[in-house]
């Protein structure tokens, strides 16, 4: 009769943790459903939320000229200068534009390039206004050795 107790016990624990279980599921599957259901219920709503507010002054302008400079840009004021900047800072920055120095025929390729593998629309008579502006200001340089160093105080390492 014990074992007949002890089975009884036994059959008891086990229907307890499967209800148990049995609930959890219950439970985590009403979660789930009213997640998918009100997926924003933790967002703040709309207006809670404080709008940002950009102030745009007016010495932000954004095509100004400082010192022959395009501020926003870096590139240098001449003819051709908005051409450029309309065309090629749409999908890079100018900075690419002042560190590569090339002559027509490689600024050209550089183009084709960029046409044949970037997306880069066609420029039509633009190309001619902006290889001009990047000959004339971004040419190639001669890079050589730095000066000679003078008038300087050199000082002895000591041990």
């Amino acid at each position: 009769m014990q074992e007949h107790s002890k089975f009884k016990q036994q059959v008891k624990a086990i229907y307890r943790l499967m209800a148990g279980l049995f609930g959890l599921f219950i439970v985590a599957a009403i979660g789930i459903l009213f997640l998918l259901s009100n997926p924003d219920w933790t967002r703040k709503k709309a207006s809670e939320v404080e709008p940002e507010y950009v102030s745009i002054q007016e010495s932000d302008d954004f095509d100004k000229i400082e010192n022959g400079i395009h501020v926003r840009t870096g590139l240098i004021e001449a003819d051709g200068l908005m051409t450029v900047v309309n065309n090629c800072t749409n999908c890079h920055s100018a900075k690419l534009v002042t560190q590569n120095r090339m002559n027509e025929e490689r600024w050209i390729a550089t183009i084709r390039w960029m046409q044949e593998t970037q997306n880069l629309w066609d420029l039509g008579n633009n190309e001619a206004i902006i290889v001009n502006y990047l000959v004339t200001n971004y040419p190639p340089q001669k890079k050589g050795r730095r000066e000679v160093l003078s008038d300087i105080e050199w000082y002895e390492l000591k041990d």
